[in-house]
């Protein structure tokens, strides 16, 4: 569970545009509350809903310009909910699946960090992976709206992976 728990937090990094990383945790929970149900577990289900309401709300604010900033508490909190809601569907397994996009913003991170100290270069502009994307030229809202994008397939996917196997 702790492994788990420090995985998921360790894609706290994908705070750092206005709403990538709330817009991205909705869609999360999204796939695992539609797990929950499936399974039966009501509770679960309408806890997760209740998770995704306050992310939606937080985003209303968090429209640049962004009024609050979730933080490394509002991550915190989040991805140890997110741990324990994959836990009690016995969903861990499909987490990476479910949670693609900000395990590709921590393995970004991994990647650079090592290719620095190894080989002395570095792998993207700049790490994480969405700054890179905006050294690139992108503009913020065009990376969140994409990483958006690509949260919803994959978590789509998960969460029918997920209900296959059980």
């Amino acid at each position: 569970f702790i492994i788990t728990m420090l995985a998921t937090f360790s894609t706290g990094v994908i705070d750092g545009l206005d709403g990538l990383s709330a817009g991205v945790l909705a869609t999360i929970f999204a796939a695992y509350g539609g797990i929950a149900f499936f399974q039966g577990q009501i509770d679960l289900a309408a806890f997760s809903a209740v998770i995704i309401g306050s992310l939606l709300a937080f985003l209303w604010f968090n429209i640049p310009p962004a009024r609050f900033y979730m933080g490394e508490t509002g991550i915190l909190g989040l991805t140890t909910t997110l741990t324990v809601v994959a836990f009690l569907t016995k969903s861990v397994i499909v987490l990476p699946i479910i949670a693609f996009v900000p395990a590709v913003e921590a393995a970004s991170v991994i990647i650079q960090l090592a290719s620095k100290r190894l080989r002395g270069k570095k792998v993207f502009l700049i790490a994480p992976l969405h700054h890179h994307f905006e050294a690139k030229g992108w503009p913020a809202y065009k990376v969140t709206m994409r990483f958006w994008v690509a949260s919803v397939v994959f978590a789509v996917i998960g969460m029918v992976v997920a209900l296959i196997g059980t």
